[in-house]
């Protein structure tokens, strides 16, 4: 997974023209932290069909405004440089999280 900074989000996610997952999480928060290791998994199972990312919100909280990202955790799909689904709160789970990234494969190919 590539852990972005407020200077390299533009290119690896904005600039790309393939899917990318973004994991938008923040220090202390503790239902971002219990989500990791299966994102981890995900990432693995999904990295040929999505960019696997994550941004520390927390060192980068303008950015993450400009995105609407206002609470954790928030894990999003972007594509073309627009932000296509997320999940957000108490429906990021693993669960959604699979079926999204599913959804995503199946309508690339």
């Amino acid at each position: 997974m590539l852990e972005l900074t407020k200077e390299t989000f533009e290119e690896e996610v904005l600039g790309s023209e393939g899917f990318v997952f973004v994991d938008f999480y923040g220090d202390g928060c503790a239902p971002c932290a219990a989500l990791r290791p299966r994102i981890d998994e995900l990432a693995e199972k999904y990295a040929d069909s999505l960019k696997f990312t994550a941004l520390n919100t927390s060192k980068a909280r303008r950015l993450a405004i400009s995105q609407k990202v206002l609470g954790l955790p928030v894990l999003a799909v972007y594509k073309g440089g627009e932000k296509l689904r997320e999940l957000v709160g108490d429906d990021a789970t693993p669960e959604k999280l699979e079926t999204l990234l599913r959804e995503i494969c199946e309508r690339k190919g």
